[in-house]
């Protein structure tokens, strides 16, 4: 942290680190907390994005295009405006410090519903027509045509979501209270403030051990389907 010019491989490697940090916080509980909230969230996202993305892409209604443009309306929002009320209303429910509260604001998102509207657009009309005819309707339509000819974009927004909502950070700082709801970016600047504490500076050797714990999931994740993420944006039309 400290050596100039910097060095990317340290004379030393020092194991010990992975070690200390299971015993300086309840990092699995961080994991677990981080894992869950996201993919709850993801699933929710999935059973209102689809939907929508479906009906903006393929069906005909008075006032669907001004709805749409209300939709893309909300991504110039910035998320921090919108926590005072998201807070107010998960108070008034009772969810403060319940996984509820974590997941709640973020069950839907106007980008999935481009990005997904956008990869059902690809799909040829002359194949949904075809399914209309063998008696399929939306939502058969939706589950066999339209998802596995836009699986690609699919993953891609499954992928980019997981990432967004594990990285959150302000958002369970307000909505929790309780040690054992937290989750692993809040438990990751504890690190920070109990090895001041503990030394009179920051035990960087120790934050960095935990950052290279908590990235660990998602290094695994975007490896693994960096090929849908290439293929999803690329029919997506996104840059």
């Amino acid at each position: 942290m400290y050596v100039f010019p910097p060095t990317l491989i340290p004379e030393v490697f020092r194991w010990e680190n992975y070690v200390e940090i299971w015993k300086l916080a309840p990092l699995a509980r961080y994991l677990f907390n981080s894992l869950f909230t996201a993919s709850a969230t993801i699933m929710v996202q999935l059973l209102l994005i689809i939907p929508a993305s479906y009906a903006f892409a393929r069906l005909r209604f008075k006032g669907s295009g001004f709805l749409f443009l209300l939709v893309l309306a909300t991504m110039m929002i910035p998320d921090q405006v919108t926590f005072i009320p998201n807070f107010l209303t998960v108070k008034q429910l009772g969810w403060v410090d319940t996984y509820m509260g974590l997941i709640a604001p973020f069950t839907v998102k106007a980008f999935g519903i481009f990005m997904l509207r956008q990869a059902f657009m690809q799909v040829p009309k002359e194949l949904e027509e075809a399914a209309i005819l063998d008696g399929c309707g939306h939502t058969r339509i939706m589950r066999h045509l339209m998802m596995p000819l836009s699986g690609a974009a699919v993953v891609t927004y499954i992928l980019l979501s997981f990432i967004w909502n594990y990285n959150e950070l302000f958002w369970p700082l307000i909505v929790t209270n309780n040690e054992n709801l937290r989750t692993v970016q809040l438990g990751l600047s504890r690190f920070m403030e109990e090895g001041g504490g503990r030394s009179g500076g920051t035990q960087w050797n120790l934050v960095m051990a935990a950052a290279a714990v908590i990235i660990a999931p998602l290094g695994v994740l975007f490896i693994s389907m960096q090929k849908f993420i290439v293929k999803g944006v690329a029919t997506t039309g996104l840059k």
